[in-house]
C-alpha cells in the first residue's frame, strides 16, 4: 500500500520553500530535479538561489504542491497565502511544523504532511537517508 508520503512525491510539480536554515531542503530541490519534476524555489534567505522568488505573489499558477522548511518565519502564514492561489497540497519539513501549522490540518480543503524529512523518501538506498527510511521503516513511522 502506498503512503500519503509516498503519493506526494510522485506528483510532477513543485513550490520548495526555504530560508536556508534546513540543509535538506537544498538536497530536496536538487533530488527533485534529477528526477525531472518542476521545481520553483521560494527563497527567503538572505542570499536566495539564482531562479528563485522572494514572495508568493511571485509563484507561478501552474504550481500544486508546496513543500516547506523554514525556521525564520511562521509557515502558517505561507501557507494561507499560497492556499489562496489554489494550492492545497503541502509537505513541511520535519520539526519545522508549529502549532499554527497543526490547526491548519483540520481545514478539510487543505492536505498537509509534517513530521517527515523530504530526504527520508528521495534521497538514493546507498545514502545515509536511504538508512534514515530503513530505520523509520523498521519503527512503524514511515
Amino acid at each position: 500500500m502506498v503512503t500519503k508520503q509516498e503519493e506526494f512525491w510522485k506528483r510532477d510539480n513543485f513550490l520548495v520553500i526555504t530560508d536556508g536554515t534546513k540543509p535538506a531542503i537544498k538536497w530536496t530541490i536538487d533530488e527533485l530535479r534529477k528526477k525531472g519534476k518542476s521545481v520553483c524555489v521560494l527563497d527567503y534567505s538572505d542570499k536566495p538561489l539564482e531562479g528563485s522568488v522572494q514572495d508568493t505573489s511571485e509563484v507561478p499558477e501552474s504550481v500544486e504542491n508546496a513543500i516547506i522548511g523554514i525556521t525564520k518565519r511562521e509557515p502558517a502564514r505561507i501557507i494561507e497565502k499560497l492556499a489562496e492561489k489554489g494550492i492545497v497540497n503541502f509537505w513541511v519539513h520535519w520539526r519545522t511544523d508549529t502549532c499554527d501549522v497543526n490547526h491548519l490540518e483540520y481545514k478539510q480543503d487543505l492536505k498537509i504532511i509534517t513530521g517527515r524529512c523530504p530526504m527520508m523518501y528521495l534521497g538514493s538506498s546507498g545514502s545515509i537517508h536511504g538508512f534514515h527510511r530503513f530505520v523509520s521503516k523498521a519503527l512503524g513511522k514511515y
